[in-house]
């Protein structure tokens, strides 16, 4: 008997995949990271790939529509038992985002992952930055 599929930590809307597409026909592929800098953390950042520099400090959660995504460790410390729904809701995206100017921006919202999905998770920790192909173990929240 196999083991079932994780759950995926990061998933897209229909509405975020369709501007996902649009703007990758316009840029090529795509990136997104999501920080939890000083500005507004709810919005993700998307990038033509090679225009954003992935560390060693950024962990990939997945892909979104084939665009990869990443986020800060420190955040991803504080999100690892949700699963971030990247959403589009009307609005001026960050001043970097490829989104800005379009009248909408993207949107992070979340769910708490279930115990059968956090059993899951545990196994198979996400990818940290570009520097290190390996995986990352965090430490589990107390």
């Amino acid at each position: 008997m196999s083991d079932p599929t994780p759950v995926p930590r990061v998933i897209a809307t229909e509405s975020a995949a369709r501007l996902i597409a649009e703007l990758q026909a316009e840029h090529g592929p795509l990136l997104f990271h999501q920080s939890g800098g000083c500005c507004d953390g709810s919005s993700p950042m998307c990038f033509a790939q090679g225009d954003f520099l992935v560390g060693d400090q950024d962990v990939l959660l997945g892909e979104i529509a084939g665009a990869p995504f990443y986020i800060g460790r420190p955040q991803f410390a504080v999100w690892r038992h949700t699963q971030l729904i990247i959403d589009v809701v009307p609005g001026r995206g960050g001043m970097f985002s490829l989104e800005n100017g379009r009248a909408v921006r993207f949107h992070t919202r979340s769910r708490l992952f279930n115990d059968a999905e956090s059993a899951q998770l545990a196994a198979a920790e996400p990818q940290s930055g570009a520097q290190d192909p390996g995986w990352t173990v965090l430490p589990t929240r107390s």
